[in-house]
């Protein structure tokens, strides 16, 4: 599972903590992030160690790409069967240090929530296909097309592969972006404890006839 023929760049090891400093200025004000960590003040710091635990997570099991060495953007993308994080895995890719940096009532509300999603997940799409874990681009450069950069390269590989995307958000803002790439709604629903609208999306493969197809004037 790897895109070609883009402008893109693979994230290097040593880019972890950039990256990671760069996606919590992304998403400082997520729904899901306010929820793990509700206090403003220690959500930087304890930010870097979430998201740094998920890029060593995408660059194990998955691709983590970047826009340019600038990481105006970055995009995780993981193969279905590696979607899930079980505890090894999780010890593979730093999971005690997470647990160091997040604390234990922080990684208990965090443990809860990603197996509430873990749930939905398998519901909405059991059989084999890509997950954009996910996806965030600068605050400063947003609005500049950095988000299609990261995403077109992947989605045109899966088209080529006749494989399904899923992904999930709890930003209903971003709802109409991802619609914008084929994504489409299978399922809306309130996670109990911490009323975030978690929201699950499925784009299917578009073959090359359905292209051609589309791609053709319609008469009036």
């Amino acid at each position: 599972m790897e895109t070609t023929d883009s402008d893109l760049i693979r994230l290097p090891k040593d880019r972890i903590v950039a990256a990671s400093e760069m996606l919590v200025r992304s998403f400082f004000d997520d729904p899901k992030l306010t929820y793990i960590l509700p206090d403003g003040d220690s959500r930087t710091e304890k930010g870097r160690h979430l998201f740094a635990f998920e890029l060593r997570y995408g660059l194990r099991y998955g691709q983590v790409y970047a826009t340019s060495p600038n990481l105006e953007g970055v995009a995780t993308w993981i193969p279905s069967e590696k979607a899930a994080i079980t505890f090894w895995r999780a010890i593979f890719c730093g999971g005690m240090a997470l647990q160091r940096g997040l604390g234990k009532e922080t990684m208990d509300r965090l443990m809860t929530f990603s197996e509430k999603v873990d749930i939905y997940h398998k519901k909405h799409l059991p059989g084999p296909h890509c997950y954009l874990f996910f996806i965030g681009v600068d605050p400063r450069h947003q609005g500049q097309g950095y988000g299609g950069r990261l995403i077109r390269p992947m989605l045109e590989w899966l088209d080529n592969n006749r494989m399904a995307c899923y992904l999930n958000t709890q930003n209903e803002e971003n709802i109409g972006l991802y619609e914008h790439f084929g994504f489409r709604v299978v399922e809306q629903v309130t996670l109990p404890g911490s009323g975030i609208v978690h929201t699950g999306m499925i784009r299917k493969p578009v073959v090359e006839e359905e292209r051609i197809f589309e791609d053709e004037p319609v008469d009036e």
